[in-house]
């Protein structure tokens, strides 16, 4: 059985093609309620096909019709109109987008990291500042209200006043506006039910202020202390969230800046005769010179000397990896032992490192199912909290206190006493003061941050151990895996066969023939099996074989025309099925030959017009890690399926190896073969993950509902994949499942927490306790729970980062 491997011709097929994307940076986003609002914007925008927005990573990802154009300037002027500053990155289908070390992700270089981590630094100091300001002064003027202390100017009345007005034109003022905005646009948010619960208590002050005769409470210290304390909330929810993204930093920071350019197949100058150049400078075909210590600028082939590479940040792999002539090596990995010279064969956005940041973007960008339903909720949330706010509002002035008036002095305070307690307009204050606690405690943005913390830690983790998820979606699918399925050849196998033997079956034929022959249509081909006969021909020192008309059928074999003993021949290698295509049938011989073969061995068939020629066995090892592997996931209750091209024979050699019983093997399957058998497993209601690594593969990896793909295997498997092992391990197949399984686990943490949040404190708001009890909130109180509900959202999810590996 041969395996076609990807060859340079080769794309991928239309499914995977890339849909134009346009990319946005959008501010002004606070909770779930305006996640929905800018979604809203966008799709109705004429051109746009979807629109996925990210509270935590503040990005906006459009995908438009390939017919269409649509123009990021004018859709980004639309959300900043709409209460939402935004402006565009980049536009996959713009020829004008950045190229910067990085390629074309979105996120820019590490330079644009550090501009945004000072300029978000600063604003987060300033905030503080001004909530700890606030908070300090309204503090010390609530002292007097417990007979503590009463400081000169700062417990009069006045000063409150000021306090007050100056916190609502100056730290307030883009609350107010932002809430006005959504709430003019039919979107209300965060901002509008902050907003409407300062200003309804600073007005309310005002004017018992201003007519001292109505008995009101003066309470200007509760709009000052509900903007400090959102202020401080969103200061530590925004330092919160910026170490979430920690991990897409740390890929970042590994760009190259400078590379040491030398002549070609000069890798023995020193190191004085190389010119340094930007990295992204740097063309495919170019030597390198790369010292101890220094990082590897652009993907490429060692070509002299030797080293170890620390390539932790991309494998997950602690422990160095000794390089020598010929082996690959990655931008960003670091060079620790010696100098080395290599050839430049990926640069830029075609790098692994370029191509791992941009799938850890879009990783932390996709959202999982359960998010979506979460921004639904959320975005009518807001609306039901105003209809709560006027319904507390109308029992309480209505009713409430008229069947509970001993609840007056709970909610005024103790200084409000005779004949203030029976007044009508005592009435409505304290009516008043329970809405605005309803505004101010229901908030949406624990909600909101509930899923996106959790993936972006999540895939940011992976990312650091060598895992590679593509989005919230695969995460949580993640989670729900009850079957894997294994290709075998290079992924339950090493993947790096060596010839056994060579059987000629016909007179005049000799096993070197057969080796020559198979070299010959084999060349250029990087698959396992493929390479297992050209370094077999070479290490016999046979001379390569002219061959033209390559022809090649996934799962079953290739073909060439062979110049061989004078004559132009067409050669047929491949495995039983191939050769009946051909109709060429097997043989006394040949079945007399394959029960010869060992079990373990895979029988590659060679023939011509004349008939078969010979056979070529194969032997592939089992990874170190296999039988372990399959042990976890037994030990976790995950069922484990074999498919293969192979042999049966072959297949329950491995089989026995890792201790599966016969009935867990599919052999001798083409890859639609894979397909129905996928579909047939997820029909009998497992949720699958298929674990494959070749161009064969990628039908049944998209089918799965999580594709895995290995990083040894062909590009298009990748593409197909929904994870990418970056290290090549089979175990860490064990390690996404378990990752998954806790980013979901959060998720749900942080999901019930906010519900549960919201179920207490907002009948607790609204007064549902004060006849019983006499417990209610305060609308500062409920300002304070509120921030600390965000902050716990986004702190349990950076708690993830404990997970065991």
């Amino acid at each position: 059985m041969v395996k076609t491997p990807l060859s340079p011709s080769v794309t991928a097929p239309e499914s995977l093609t890339i849909t134009p994307v346009l990319v946005l940076d959008v501010g002004g986003m606070k909770c779930a309620g305006c996640v929905r609002a800018v979604e809203r914007q966008l799709t109705t925008y004429e051109g746009v096909l979807s629109a996925t927005v990210n509270l935590v990573t503040e990005v906006a990802v459009v995908e438009t019709g390939p017919e269409t154009s649509v123009d990021a300037q004018a859709l980004a002027a639309k959300l900043t109109a709409a209460g939402f500053p935004s402006q565009p990155r980049w536009s996959e289908t713009d020829p004008k987008r950045p190229s910067h070390p990085g390629g074309s992700s979105p996120a820019g270089t590490e330079a644009d990291w550090v501009h945004r981590k000072r300029e978000e630094t600063r604003a987060q100091t300033q905030r503080l500042a001004i909530a700890l300001i606030l908070l300090a002064f309204s503090t010390l003027g609530h002292l007097k209200h417990f007979g503590s202390l009463d400081i000169p100017l700062i417990s009069d009345l006045g000063f409150h006043f000021a306090l007050a007005t100056i916190a609502l034109a100056g730290p307030g003022r883009p609350i107010l506006v932002d809430g006005w905005k959504g709430l003019r646009h039919g979107a209300p948010t965060m901002d509008t039910l902050v907003g409407l619960g300062t200003l309804s208590a600073y007005l309310a002050s005002v004017v018992a202020l201003v007519w001292p005769g109505l008995g009101w409470e003066c309470f200007f210290d509760e709009p000052v202390m509900l903007l400090s304390f959102i202020l401080l909330g969103r200061t530590l929810e925004q330092r919160a969230r910026f170490r979430a993204s920690d991990a897409l930093r740390s890929l970042m920071a590994l760009q190259p800046v400078q590379a040491r350019l030398i002549p070609p197949a000069n890798g023995d100058a020193a190191p004085q005769v190389g010119v340094e150049i930007p990295a992204g400078c740097v063309q495919v075909g170019e030597w390198l010179r790369v010292l101890p210590g220094e990082t590897i600028p652009a993907d490429g082939i060692l070509e002299t000397g030797q080293t170890t590479v620390d390539e932790a940040m991309v494998t997950g792999e602690s422990l160095p990896v000794v390089k020598q002539p010929g082996d690959a090596v990655v931008a960003g990995t670091v060079n620790q032992t010696g100098a080395i010279a290599l050839k430049v064969t990926h640069t830029g956005g075609d790098t692994v490192l370029a191509q791992m940041i941009r799938l850890v973007e879009t990783a932390q960008t996709r959202k999982a199912p359960i998010q979506r339903l979460a921004d639904g909720i959320a975005g009518y949330f807001t609306y039901g909290v105003l209809a709560l706010a006027v319904l507390t509002w109308g029992f309480w002035y209505g009713w409430g206190l008229t069947l509970w008036p001993e609840v007056l002095p709970l909610v005024l305070g103790s200084g409000h006493s005779g004949h203030l307690m029976t007044t009508q307009s005592s009435a409505l204050l304290v009516s008043l003061k329970l809405a605005i606690a309803v505004l101010v405690v229901a908030c949406p943005c624990a909600l909101g941050l509930a899923t996106p913390t959790a993936i972006l830690v999540g895939s940011g983790l992976g990312a650091e151990r060598g895992l590679l998820i593509r989005g919230g979606d695969i995460l949580e699918a993640l989670s729900t895996i009850d079957t894997v399925v294994f290709d075998k050849t290079g992924t339950l196998t090493q993947g790096q066969p060596q010839v056994r033997d060579c059987y000629p079956l016909r007179e005049g034929v000799t096993g070197e023939d057969l080796l020559q022959m198979a070299a010959a249509v084999e060349q250029g081909t990087q698959h396992p099996l493929a390479i297992a006969i050209q370094r077999a021909a070479q290490a016999q020192d046979l001379p390569p074989l002219t061959a033209t008309e390559f022809q090649t059928e996934a799962g079953l074999g290739a073909a060439a025309t062979v110049s061989w003993q004078g004559q132009h021949q067409r050669v047929w290698l491949g495995n039983a099925p191939w050769l009946t295509v051909q109709g060429i049938e097997l043989n006394s011989a040949a079945e007399a030959a394959m029960s010869t073969v060992p079990a373990g061995d895979t029988a590659i068939y060679l023939a011509t017009h004349v008939g078969i020629l010979g056979l070529i066995t194969v032997a592939d090892a089992l990874r170190p890690e296999a039988a372990a592997t399959v042990a976890a996931l037994q030990a976790v209750g995950i069922g484990v399926h074999i498919l293969t091209g192979d042999r049966a024979p072959v297949a329950e050699a491995v089989a026995e190896a890792i201790a599966l019983p016969t009935t867990a093997i599919t052999a001798e399957v083409l890859p639609q073969g894979k397909v129905q058998v996928v579909q047939t497993l997820q029909q009998a209601g497992h949720r699958v993950a298929f674990v494959g690594d070749g161009i064969n593969d990628a039908p049944v990896l998209a089918q799965a509902d999580v594709g895995i793909s290995l990083r040894s295997g062909t590009d298009i498997a990748a593409a197909a994949a929904g994870v990418v092992l970056m290290g090549n391990r089979l175990s860490d197949v064990v390690a996404a499942l378990k990752l998954g399984a806790a980013t979901v686990s959060k998720i749900r943490q942080n999901l019930g927490w906010a519900l549960v949040y919201n179920a207490v404190g907002i009948p607790l708001a609204a007064g549902a306790l004060l006849p019983t009890t006499g417990l209610s909130l305060s609308p500062a109180v409920a300002a304070g729970l509120m921030a600390a509900s965000s902050v716990t959202v986004v702190v349990n999810s950076l708690l993830l980062r404990f997970h065991r590996r």
